[in-house]
């Protein structure tokens, strides 16, 4: 398990391939494009999610403020087993609160996360999130690089979203 804090942002994504280019053009690592289905489990606190994936695989607790700028998430990934009963356990546990399913292309640059979504029912999306793992970062210096991603990828201010795509 491991902690990691980051800081993130989700806006509507009129042009995806306009950030394809932009993001290509920057040198990207691309990752792939990965269908993920989320499935969101009832806690007290805080968010849990199991996402399974052909390339993520985690469960994550997390904790973040539905603000529509950038967020600060505390997060808790543990890295799951597809073939596990991981999930049969949590829904018989916790039962379930909602499944997001999603196409996500996911890029790098150095510790930020890029991804662009289209979810299933909602549309598409793009999301950035610079990361710290082990402390690595501090939260200004990971709110700068969101801030700087913000203006490459000319997303506005009113694109932005508060909400988790199980709130929406």
């Amino acid at each position: 398990m491991s902690k990691v804090i980051n800081i993130e942002i989700k806006a509507q994504c009129y042009d995806p391939q306009k950030i394809r280019e932009v993001l290509f053009n920057l040198n990207t690592k691309y990752i792939g494009l990965d269908h993920q289905v989320d499935t969101y489990f009832i806690v007290k606190n805080g968010r849990l999610k199991l996402r399974e994936g052909n390339i993520e695989n985690n469960l994550i607790h997390y904790d973040r403020e539905n603000i529509s700028g950038p967020k600060t998430s505390n997060c808790l990934l543990y890295k799951s087993n597809p073939d596990s009963s991981l999930k049969e356990i949590l829904v018989k546990s916790l039962g379930v609160f909602k499944i997001v399913e999603k196409d996500r292309e996911i890029f790098f640059v150095d510790n930020v996360k890029i991804h662009i979504d289209k979810v299933k029912g909602l549309g598409s999306f793009v999301e950035i999130e610079a990361i710290s793992k082990n402390n690595d970062f501090s939260k200004s210096q990971l709110l700068s690089q969101c801030k700087h991603f913000l203006e490459i990828l000319e997303i506005k201010a009113n694109d932005l979203i508060p909400y988790s795509y199980s709130d929406m």
